[in-house]
């Protein structure tokens, strides 16, 4: 189970507050796979890194009572002047597992070749998203945060990275963002679409994506 309490967070645009997450309440069940919907600025990326931990929201909460990865995507948190067998090194320390394990299983996931063993800050963005989603993949959590990582990559990774997504999911929970809705279909249980702030929870992810729809082509 996986809860956010109250969240509310906001930051400062042009000198004026501009509220992205406004007393969010939602609960993820323990084995639900989420769809997190919204339009370009709905706060998706923010409720990631807040569920994470990674930033602390303004007023609020965050309960469960089981692991989350941080958000699996585009903006990996690796340090850039380490290489990416480094950066997986330590994360294998710090969350104590077996380093060696970890850096067979992630250097065979990200299909990089010498590029592993370069420094981080070297990488593009599709190249730091493989090392990042092999990183978590290659850890159990309950809950993955994932945000458009499966979009990376030529057709055959991007079916290895669905499939083994898929594998640790019949274990484990998802928060997923996509921009790919037959993904989001394939993947995900549920949905929650954010709008002003607030967010509307979907028992079916088909209702979740129809609401969302249906918004973006009012707006």
């Amino acid at each position: 189970m996986l809860r956010g309490v109250g969240l509310t967070k906001s930051y400062t645009v042009k000198g004026r507050p501009k509220v992205v997450l406004d007393a969010l309440d939602f609960e993820l069940p323990t084995g639900v796979s989420l769809g997190l919907l919204g339009r370009n600025g709905a706060g998706k990326s923010t409720l990631l890194s807040i569920l994470s931990g990674a930033i602390r929201p303004d007023a609020g909460e965050v309960v469960s009572d089981g692991t989350v990865s941080w958000p699996v995507g585009l903006r990996a948190a690796f340090h850039k002047d380490m290489t990416g067998v480094q950066n997986v090194r330590f994360v294998a320390r710090v969350y104590g597992v077996e380093s060696d394990e970890l850096v067979e299983y992630v250097r065979h996931f990200s299909e990089l070749g010498d590029h592993f063993y370069m420094p981080f800050k070297t990488y593009s963005s599709g190249m730091r998203s493989r090392i990042s989603f092999g990183t978590a993949l290659g850890l159990h959590f309950d809950t993955y945060l994932v945000d458009e990582v499966t979009a990376v990559g030529d057709a055959a990774f991007k079916r290895k990275s669905r499939a083994v997504l898929r594998d640790r999911l019949a274990r484990s929970s998802a928060i997923m963002v996509s921009h790919n809705m037959a993904e989001l279909r394939e993947i995900c249980d549920a949905g929650l679409v954010l709008a002003d702030g607030k967010g509307l929870w979907f028992d079916d992810i088909d209702a979740a994506i129809d609401h969302h729809e249906g918004l973006m082509a009012r707006r």
